[in-house]
């Protein structure tokens, strides 16, 4: 069996549902907290739909008789003892920290908004 190529322009560009709207993009952008202008629009929605294409091209492939791959390689975990090591002082934390709020470390806040580029 070839392995599968990327298609052109002309093959599997949108999904099996069809075109991609310009309301899918923005929708999928803001899910991925990116901040797509108008300008960009056409560009990503033409980029998601040959991204998309491509996925339809897999699942196109019949794979009966392929097992399913865990690892990308035959290598396995590396298990090493669970044993404790150095740990810093809190004057080195404290040195490192981008702040203080007396004893705590100051860090943005990541999940649900409020750090920094959050949409």
């Amino acid at each position: 069996m070839n392995p599968p190529t990327t298609p052109t322009k002309a093959e599997g560009t949108a999904a099996a549902s069809g075109p991609i709207t310009p309301s899918q993009v923005r929708r999928v952008a803001r899910l991925a907290r990116l901040d797509i202008s108008e300008a960009e629009l056409e560009a990503v929605r033409g980029s998601l739909a040959s991204v998309l294409g491509y996925i339809d091209r897999i699942r196109s492939l019949d794979l009966a008789g392929v097992s399913p791959l865990t690892h990308a390689s035959a290598a396995g975990n590396r298990l090493d003892r669970d044993e404790p090591g150095e740990t810093l002082t809190a004057e080195q934390v404290r040195a490192m920290a981008p702040a203080m709020d007396g004893p705590f470390v100051v860090v943005p806040k990541v999940v649900g908004g409020g750090g920094e580029g959050s949409a």
